[in-house]
């Protein structure tokens, strides 16, 4: 059977001019910074007169753990963002931007698929509004400042075996991991080693998406820890007085994009941090902006919902305030045969009992969304090979747990393939009946916030950390730290730390094998087992077939 790629579908879409998709929020043209005619930026004033607004309904897509089968967590927000409008809401849909270095090498782009995607698609995956080349440039600034600092004299007393701010590129590229840097002579400074990151692990991306506005984003930027001195003492941007500057590099890009989808809806694609190093959702000031303008406001968290959701609920929602009405759980019938055991060349075969068995991670999930309060639905997003008797297997097991699975189509139909979903979520949203919570208080110690969600999300039945992890938690919370959220970074095809371990593993060890303290953002940072912050390119990457035609259009994005 033959289907369009994404991205031909992309560009035969009918796109309205911005200004009318801005106009259907009610924001006027003045207030659009266009970037071309089908994308532009909402100005900081007229967010800033929507304070006195009532706020819309939050619905958040999460999904099941990832798999090389596909989830569709993206498609299947913006298919239920069309759906609702589809049905009589007022609905906005809210994601993250894509980041270049997934573009050119495995995952793909994050604009959606088939006929529920956000366009302008080949824009948006590459460099869009330049908001992750600010953030870059902003990141590198403070780099470039702390070498410069210590070239000139180091008053401050800077450790150079204890800087901790490393440099980033939107690019996936191994070879920059571990670095030595100021090589070749006197003039060029003083030799240390450090590495690259790629751009949406920055600590500066965490912050631009936590930020409720510039005044906010200058001091969290100023708070970012660097480094420390001799004695031991944290060094800051704002010791170095580069906060300042980082935030002018930043300005533009504060401001939330609007663009729309293939059914001329309005769409929100604002930040883009990673799900594992960081929170992984949008940014707060897009959501925000959203709620006041919608009645009903769609967005995703990003991996599967151990990470995604948790960091959602914990990091996100606590910090902004926010209270999700409702969740979506992704699930296909091709992802749970792969966790019930199934080899990825086979799932193109019935197989009703690894549909069965492979559901049991579907069912953890289930079970921590709604220990945070919220009613769950689970959307199962069809491929063509699914059969009927899979698809009444996935039913009757989430009926079995008491929630609704819906199959949707809107890879194939768009909005009117996920109008039962958009139903459902309506009538969970409008009932009142979600009670939201986070999973642990504030006043939680630091180790425990960690044991919490590896026992409880994870169910994990040991951490472990050595005597260093330990001082550096305690060394934080004496330092006035101890109330900060976790932000847990593992392997996001598991629910322990082997990201060979499908299913719903339970009573497996959480190795803590190093803590970080992103005082800017305002969480600490567990790494859990191994997690890498600059990926590689795969041994075929998708840059080997990204070209332009003889038309001058991009080819072999997906």
């Amino acid at each position: 059977m033959s289907f369009r790629s994404d991205i031909e579908i992309a560009r035969a879409a009918v796109k309205r001019p911005i200004r009318e998709i801005g106009e259907k929020l009610g924001i006027s043209e003045q207030d659009l910074l266009p970037y071309g005619h089908d994308k532009a930026k909402i100005s900081e004033g007229f967010i800033r007169g929507l304070a006195d607004r009532p706020d819309g309904k939050l619905i958040l897509v999460t999904a099941i753990n990832p798999t090389p089968a596909g989830e569709g967590k993206t498609t299947t927000t913006v298919g239920l963002g069309d759906a609702l409008n589809r049905i009589g809401k007022k609905a906005v849909v809210s994601i993250r931007e894509a980041s270049l270095g997934p573009n050119f090498g495995m995952k793909g782009g994050a604009a959606g698929g088939g006929m529920a995607q956000v366009v302008p698609m080949e824009e948006m995956n590459l460099h869009f509004t330049g908001d992750f080349h600010a953030i870059t440039s902003a990141h590198n600034l403070l780099a470039a400042m702390i070498d410069n600092h210590i070239y000139w004299g180091n008053s401050l007393d800077i450790d150079e075996r204890r800087i901790t701010w490393r440099r980033v590129m939107d690019m996936n590229d191994r070879a920059l991991r571990d670095t030595v840097v100021s090589l070749g002579g006197v003039s060029n400074g003083f030799p240390r080693q450090t590495g690259f990151d790629i751009t949406v692990a920055s600590e500066v991306m965490a912050i631009l998406c936590l930020a409720t506005d510039l005044q906010d984003l200058e001091r969290r930027l100023g708070d970012i820890i660097v480094g420390y001195t001799r004695a031991k003492t944290p060094v800051t941007a704002r010791d170095l007085k580069a906060d300042g500057a980082m935030t002018v590099l930043l300005k533009d890009a504060m401001q939330p994009n609007l663009v729309q989808t293939l059914e001329n809806n309005p769409a929100f694609v604002h930040g883009g941090p990673f799900a594992n190093i960081a929170h992984g959702c949008n940014s707060v000031i897009a959501t925000r902006t959203a709620l006041k303008l919608g009645d009903y406001v769609v967005t995703e968290a990003g991996f599967g919902a151990d990470l995604g959701a948790e960091k959602f609920f914990n990091i996100k929602c606590r910090k902004a305030g926010l209270s999700p009405a409702a969740v979506v759980l992704v699930a296909t019938v091709r992802a749970l045969k792969m966790n019930g055991g199934v080899a990825r060349a086979d799932l193109g075969l019935e197989n009703v009992a690894a549909v069965q068995s492979g559901a049991a991670n579907l069912g953890r999930h289930i079970e921590n969304l709604r220990s945070f309060g919220v009613p769950v639905v689970v959307a199962i997003n069809h491929f063509h090979s699914d059969t009927e008797a899979e698809i009444a297997a996935v039913q009757a097991y989430a009926k079995g747990l008491g929630v609704e699975a819906i199959l949707c189509r809107h890879w194939a139909e768009g909005g009117a393939g996920a109008e039962a979903l958009a139903r459902r979520v309506a009538e969970l949203a409008d009932s009142g009946a979600a009670q939201f919570a986070p999973l642990y208080g504030d006043d939680l110690s630091l180790w425990d916030k960690i044991n919490t969600v590896a026992k409880k999300i994870y169910r994990a039945g040991e951490v472990t950390a050595d005597k260093a992890v330990h001082a550096q938690l305690k060394a934080w919370e004496e330092a006035g730290y101890g109330h900060l959220p976790v932000c847990m970074a593992k392997t996001q095809y598991s629910f322990s730390t082997d990201p060979d371990l499908r299913g719903a593993p339970e009573g497996h060890t959480v190795p803590v094998r190093e803590v970080r303290l992103s005082a800017g953002a305002g969480f600490i940072v567990a790494i859990c087992g191994e997690i890498m912050t600059m990926p590689g390119l795969p041994r075929v990457p998708a840059a080997e077939s990204i070209r332009l035609n003889t038309e001058g259009q991009v080819e072999g994005l997906f």
